[in-house]
């Protein structure tokens, strides 16, 4: 069974032959040397690197006190999140499952194989506490495939303590400088070995560019959600909150902006993606709005005074949740290890590695952006004035729930354009988000009104009563129309935002 831990450490680089004295560190009452650790670690990469390149490693490492496999995965500068599994022969499918949306179907292969003697100091503090491990790592780097030669080197690292206070680390950090100690060019071992080991064609990279025309801002977009997807895969997997949410919003976002920049990339090619992104937010989505849904009819249920809930309501509300415990459901599980959900990904790798790009793409973006973000405002803008001459029902409804799909294109046509266009892209942005949020929550009144007739229904049919149903549906009505009310004002300073752009 696999866990995970957050590891929080800085690596640095000596000519010396020891560890520098740590005992005039602030805190710090004892220094206490744990001996020296024999350390045998084989890394595992594709053929082209795909891991190493969104900065994940992946090892079987024999020796010290934590042996077996250990995937890291970066959080931020200096903190990643390790997830162990038990030392055998073959990588543990709960591993393998992690890093399935950057590897697909392609082998992983051992690349690298560092052999270290790891010399350990434990800090502690007056009370005997752990404050942080320090290890200085003569290292041995063997390249294993897609590489030549070996490479040695020594490196300090320092490993904060469970629980930490990570500004314990800056008073280690002060003292090592002190004694001629200099932070680390690589972020990794692994990344070091591959960097002196490569061929020399592939030790240095031009500079890349960065977007100019049309068609560069939308492939920048365009990339960045894809990425989302891939880097939110393994989160989803582990259950990580928000992150089904997350990855639902990204795939939208691609659908979003195919659609608005219908004139930059060629529909003819993005539609069928587009049908597959939305295949994939539908199974997103399919646990996750009821959950949402559930959540606000629960706080609303919360409210009601004791005297005014009749009959087993929170019980009846449980069970249409299908509340469940914790962890991915085995169904989104198996949506992400499935051959059409790889296949998407394979998919949208190739469309941009040879972006289907049409004649605007070529064109300056200051000019084809704006036109395709106000042709998306003036679709919401019809649907909203369309909504507001309605009588309130069933047809208003429809159409304020129309207008909040398309402004959520429009946000996200406008971030797509904020690089290019600046302050009025963003503004628009904030804008619009917020008569999103407006309309969905009365979005989220139309559903919870229908969620609470079914509930009302199936209790009656029961022989229980009614009343809370309808208490709760009348509450809703309230919030729907203070929408409605609020909305024609909210609407006229919107207008004024757009017309900037």
């Amino acid at each position: 069974m696999a866990d995970t831990k957050r590891e929080i450490e800085r690596k640095y680089e000596s000519d010396q032959s020891g560890l520098p004295d740590l005992t005039g560190v602030a805190g710090v009452a004892a220094v206490i040397d744990k001996g020296v650790a024999h350390l045998d670690a084989t890394y595992y990469d594709t053929a082209d690197e795909r891991l190493t390149a969104s900065s994940i490693t992946l090892r079987r490492r024999t020796g010290g006190s934590d042996a077996g496999w250990h995937l890291k995965f970066p959080v931020s500068e200096g903190v990643r999140d390790e997830v162990r599994a038990p030392l055998s022969d073959t990588l543990p499918d709960e591993l393998a499952a992690l890093v399935r949306s950057r590897v697909r179907e392609v082998d992983l292969l051992p690349v690298v194989r560092l052999r270290s003697d790891r010399d350990v100091r434990d800090l502690l503090d007056a009370q005997g506490r752990l404050l942080a491990e320090v290890s200085m790592d003569a290292v041995h780097a063997e390249r294993l495939s897609g590489g030549v030669g070996d490479a040695q080197w020594t490196e300090i690292e320092v490993e904060l303590a469970d629980g930490g206070d990570p500004a314990f680390l800056d008073k280690v950090e002060k003292r090592l400088r002190k004694a001629g100690v200099r932070p680390s060019a690589s972020s990794s071992k692994l990344a070091r070995a591959l960097a002196e080991t490569a061929p020399k064609k592939k030790r240095s990279s031009a500079s890349l560019d960065g977007p100019v025309t049309s068609g560069d801002h939308v492939l920048a977009y365009v990339r960045a959600q894809r990425d989302a997807i891939v880097e939110l895969d393994p989160a989803v997997r582990q259950d990580v909150e928000d992150s089904v949410h997350s990855m639902r919003v990204a795939t939208r976002r691609l659908r979003s902006t195919f659609k608005s920049y219908g004139k930059v990339l060629d529909r003819a090619v993005t539609d069928p993606i587009g049908d597959e992104l939305k295949w994939l937010a539908g199974e997103l989505g399919m646990d996750r709005d009821r959950e949402v849904l559930n959540e606000r009819l629960s706080a609303a249920l919360d409210e009601v005074p004791h005297a005014l809930v009749s009959g087993p309501v929170a019980e009846r509300l449980s069970h249409w949740a299908g509340d469940r415990p914790g962890g991915a459901s085995g169904r989104l599980i198996g949506v992400l290890d499935s051959r059409r959900y790889l296949a998407l990904l394979d998919t949208l790798d190739g469309m941009l590695a040879d972006p289907p790009l049409l004649r605007a793409a070529g064109k300056k973006p200051g000019k084809v952006l704006p036109k395709a973000v106000r042709k998306d405002f003036g679709k919401v803008s019809a649907l909203v004035e369309q909504a507001l001459e309605l009588e309130p029902g069933t047809d208003r409804d429809t159409a304020i729930h129309e207008a909040r799909k398309k402004a959520k294109r429009t946000r996200y046509a406008a971030e797509a354009a904020t690089p290019a266009l600046g302050k009025s892209a963003k503004a628009l942005t904030k804008t619009v988000k917020s008569l999103q949020n407006l309309l969905g929550e009365h979005q989220d009144s139309v559903m919870a009104r229908q969620t609470l007739r079914e509930l009302s229904a199936v209790a009656h049919a029961a022989g229980e009563s009614a009343f809370t149903y309808g208490l709760l549906y009348g509450r809703e009505e309230q919030r729907a129309a203070a929408v409605e009310a609020d909305l024609p004002g909210r609407w006229d300073g919107i207008k004024d935002e757009a017309d900037a752009l």
